[in-house]
């Protein structure tokens, strides 16, 4: 059925989420997952950075326009200022928390809970890799707070290297370990080194799954994509019938496709009823999220038409984390990061993210770069489910909570 359709974005987000997706029926053969066993701390802070996951979310959507691809990781994002926070005080470090939703936890709940969720994330499905690194660069000849350099190496296990910032070979150093890290996905975060930057907190995320129960390519075959109203385009569609989870209400439809033995999967969430992405976006709270995905239930023989995408999105994230709180850390004057440095005036001068996913018949590679550069200042549904229109996806871990990406889907491209 056709709806109305207005030119939208793909947006995908790596984001640790507070809920349970109901767990998937065990697939025969398979070994029982190891169980996350998260402490209240822990699921405190997974709540903090769903909230602030999502806030990011509704923001990106809301800044970009046109039929663009985007895409976008929060974990990324999260991790990289993560680690910046741990050099951060003051009224600095209160902006960092508020922005980040961290209020009511110590630094040292935030850093040994990060820790423990990235060990557990990626040791947890031997079909699934999901690669997280860490990595600090600063200049050679710039003294850092050795507790700050200590403090990233033991919670996030983060790659401490001085360099020569003034031998241009510095950059391709940095952007080798990028492209090392994200199996050759992203090659390059750095253009080039400002003689004022002193500093390169860098975080890389990588993520390879399979379907458990894979489209076939043969079944694969050309269908109409409507991104807006009188326009369509030709698409390939993945199609299969399948046993899936599934949910629907006034607002949208979704469903549920699983990787390896479960414990990941990609959620897609389909606008209906004249709804548009656009107008959803406002809806994706944590308590609507919740709500719909603890209402999902299992759908026998669904018809599923999905199309395949692939591409690659980078966006300075300066002006969004400002406005949400931020600011003050990216003022040359303001900012307090004397835990890095107490006798020079630092300041964050870019956040900067890049992301790569690829989604096919087999499953969905995706990876995700976040580098924070710190300066000195000088209806019922039918028994056919086709995303073919603007739709939402989310691919999520399902013990933790932890949403891995998530994003919405324009305009279905495939990009060399």
């Amino acid at each position: 059925m056709r709806r109305t359709k207005k030119y939208t974005v793909i947006i995908t987000l790596v984001l640790v989420v507070w809920f349970i997706i109901p767990a998937c029926e065990e697939i025969p053969g398979e070994q029982e997952s190891p169980k996350i066993e998260l402490t209240q701390k822990s699921k405190m802070l997974i709540e903090a950075d769903n909230a602030f996951g999502l806030e990011l979310f509704r923001e990106i959507v809301k800044d970009e326009d046109g039929p663009s691809n985007i895409m976008v990781s929060p974990l990324s994002v999260s991790l990289a200022l993560a680690m910046t926070y741990n050099g951060s005080d003051g009224t600095t470090k209160e902006a960092m928390e508020e922005t980040l939703h961290l209020r009511g936890l110590s630094v040292e709940e935030i850093n040994s809970s990060y820790k423990y969720l990235i060990e557990a994330l990626i040791s947890l499905d031997p079909k699934v890799k999901l690669d997280i690194a860490n990595s600090i660069w600063y200049r050679n000849d710039f003294p850092v707070e050795q507790d700050f350099l200590d403090i990233n190496k033991e919670y996030f296990s983060a790659e401490v290297n001085p360099l020569d910032f003034t031998n241009p070979a510095s950059v391709d150093i940095i952007n080798d370990w990028v492209a090392n890290n994200t199996n050759e996905k992203i090659t390059k975060i750095i253009e080039l080194i400002n003689p004022l930057d002193i500093m390169y907190l860098i975080n890389a995320i990588y993520f390879k799954g399979t379907w458990t129960y894979q489209f076939e390519e043969e079944n694969t075959t050309e269908l109409p994509f409507y991104p807006q109203e009188g326009v369509s385009i030709e698409v390939p569609f993945m199609v299969m019938e399948a046993d899936v989870l599934f949910f629907s209400n006034d607002m949208i439809e979704a469903i549920e496709l699983t990787y390896g033995r479960g414990d990941y999967s990609m959620i897609i969430i389909l606008p209906q009823n004249e709804e548009t992405t656009s107008g959803l976006i406002d809806q994706f709270s944590p308590e609507n999220l919740e709500t719909w995905i603890n209402g999902f239930y299992l759908r026998e023989g669904l018809t599923v038409q999905l199309p395949k995408f692939r591409f690659e999105y980078e966006k300075t994230l300066n002006e969004i984390l400002s406005s949400m709180g931020m600011a003050v850390a990216f003022s040359e004057w303001e900012a307090d990061f004397s835990k890095i440095n107490p006798d020079v005036q630092l300041y964050i001068s870019s956040v900067k993210h890049k992301t790569y996913i690829d989604v096919n018949e087999e499953g969905t590679e995706a990876a995700a770069v976040t580098s924070v550069t710190v300066g000195a200042t000088s209806v019922g549904p039918s028994n056919i489910f086709s995303a073919n229109r603007p739709f939402f996806f989310l691919i999520r871990e399902s013990q933790s909570g932890s949403i891995i990406f998530s994003g919405k889907v324009g305009i279905p491209v495939i990009e060399n």
